[in-house]
């Protein structure tokens, strides 16, 4: 037994010493369509947002850009699962700074699709895939994003690795 604990010592100290971790987190970054699409899906959920920003972000993500403000969509955590055993079963967590947010079904399946266009990457645990996604920022530029030139969306998160 202390053999086998000599060996997960020795190999937590060989990751630690080389800067990883047993569940590193790895940032992922995203643009243009791809970040319009995250904010576009997370945006309806948030309590930090007002029924206005809502609907400019909406109106966004529907093709209908005008001048307006810089818009910022936050989510501190986002847990997804999809069952591969009960195939109908879906479900996300979105966790803000202010609540969470429960979801099924196809509004779940819309983030976690999305998510994973993203990069956001699900990993496999006792009949789910469980797909988890950290600190969300995006970022939406009204005024950039009407003048079709490709930017004004941002977003980044960490995703397990």
């Amino acid at each position: 037994m202390l053999h086998g604990m000599t060996r997960t010592s020795t190999a937590l100290f060989l990751l630690t010493a080389f800067g990883l971790t047993p569940a590193a987190a790895a940032p992922v970054s995203v643009t243009g369509s791809t970040a319009v699409a995250v904010a576009g899906v997370i945006a309806p959920y948030s309590p930090l947002l007002s029924a206005h920003e809502k609907r400019t972000i909406a109106d966004l993500f529907n093709g209908h850009a005008r001048a307006g403000n810089k818009l910022t969509v936050t989510a501190a955590l986002i847990v997804c699962r999809v069952s591969n055993v009960d195939i109908t079963a879906r479900s996300c967590e979105l966790t803000f700074d202010k609540g969470a947010r429960p979801l099924k079904g196809r509004e779940a399946n819309e983030v976690n699709a999305t998510l994973t266009a993203a990069g956001a990457i699900a990993e496999g645990a006792a009949g789910s895939m469980i797909q988890t996604v950290t600190n969300l920022s995006c970022t939406l530029d009204p005024n950039v994003i009407k003048d079709n030139s490709g930017g004004g969306a941002d977003c980044s998160f960490a995703t397990d690795q």
